[in-house]
């Protein structure tokens, strides 16, 4: 009990200071080490309605409503916040316009999180093994929140290589979030917006027929594994990675036949260089089902290929290039 009556800046309260403390005007705390000190009080706002709908509830109160029970294990006053009567709902009391109304309650989200609330998944970087481990939780999070409502992918990416061949991710990446999407029970809507490279335009593909889209000025390649570096590694080692990079290849021209609908002979024929698409080529091979632009459809149909642009202009072709 001394204990409780201790000055906290001096612990030196005698009493004759809790005497004078207790005679005190309001603000002023007296303290037998440094004498007095005026405690600044926050400016109350008269008109605030927070104030005034908590000065009507507590008059209209119950007497009792302030009396501590004697049984009581909450610290004092903390079960006031209990009282239905007392404390009003966040909804029922209104803030106070001394409050800065454009501070935000709570921080805001990450823009994929605000794009997963969406139902929407975006890939837009090559598949590493840090973009695949988000792709199949936010895949596997949505199937669980709703697996009958559809998931829209967004892809702008060059697959396991970057555009110049580089490779910066294994094969293993792609296959795993094509084995994702073909587990899911939800509707897999695809959009390529930008590029749909390697393992990217296996995905891009792989979405519901019908319901695969693309950008009029995206673009699509398909190409062959690429072997990574071997540094130092040793001759039998390399002839192991070759057979893998070989597995890896065939295995993406079954997928890809399977759902573009060409046969594994033409997709392996097409194959053998990098293959580039644009929308148009795009949906002729069947990666596609539909080109995302407002009227684009009947402007693409009144446009001439690029052969006949040739013979009109006179220019013949020399090669097969």
């Amino acid at each position: 009990m001394a204990n409780a009556n201790l000055c906290f800046r001096c612990s030196s309260m005698t009493a004759e200071t809790a005497a004078a403390y207790s005679g005190a005007p309001r603000g002023t705390i007296r303290c037998s080490g440094f004498g007095p000190k005026r405690v600044p009080m926050p400016p109350l706002n008269p008109k605030d309605p927070f104030l005034s709908r908590l000065a009507s509830l507590a008059a209209s109160a119950p007497p009792d409503a302030l009396s501590r029970p004697s049984a009581s294990d909450t610290p004092p006053y903390l079960d006031l916040f209990d009282n239905p009567i007392l404390m009003a709902t966040p909804g029922q009391a209104e803030r106070s316009v001394s409050y800065n109304e454009h501070r935000p309650r709570r921080p805001p989200p990450d823009l994929p999180s605000l794009l997963l609330h969406g139902r929407i998944v975006y890939i837009g970087m090559p598949l590493v093994p840090a973009v695949t481990e988000l792709v199949i939780a936010e895949l596997m999070y949505l199937q669980w929140m709703d697996p009958k409502d559809t998931i829209y992918l967004y892809i702008n990416s060059t697959g396991t290589t970057r555009d110049d061949g580089e490779t910066v991710g294994m094969e293993s990446e792609g296959f795993a979030i094509y084995d994702a999407l073909m587990q899911l029970k939800n509707e897999i809507q695809t959009v390529a917006v930008g590029a749909a490279i390697g393992h990217a335009c296996l995905l891009l593909a792989s979405g519901k027929k019908g319901r695969r889209y693309m950008m009029p000025h995206a673009k699509a390649m398909i190409q062959q594994p690429r072997v990574p570096s071997s540094g130092q590694m040793p001759a039998s080692d390399v002839l192991i990675r070759a057979k893998e990079v070989i597995n890896n290849r065939d295995t993406l021209v079954k997928l890809l036949a399977r759902h573009t609908g060409n046969s594994v002979e033409k997709v392996s024929q097409v194959m053998r260089r990098p293959f580039y698409m644009d929308s148009t080529k795009a949906k002729e091979f069947g990666v596609i089902d539909k080109i995302l632009w407002r009227g684009q459809e009947k402007v693409m149909t009144e446009v001439a290929s690029p052969e006949e642009w040739d013979k009109k202009a006179g220019i013949k072709v020399v090669d097969g290039m």
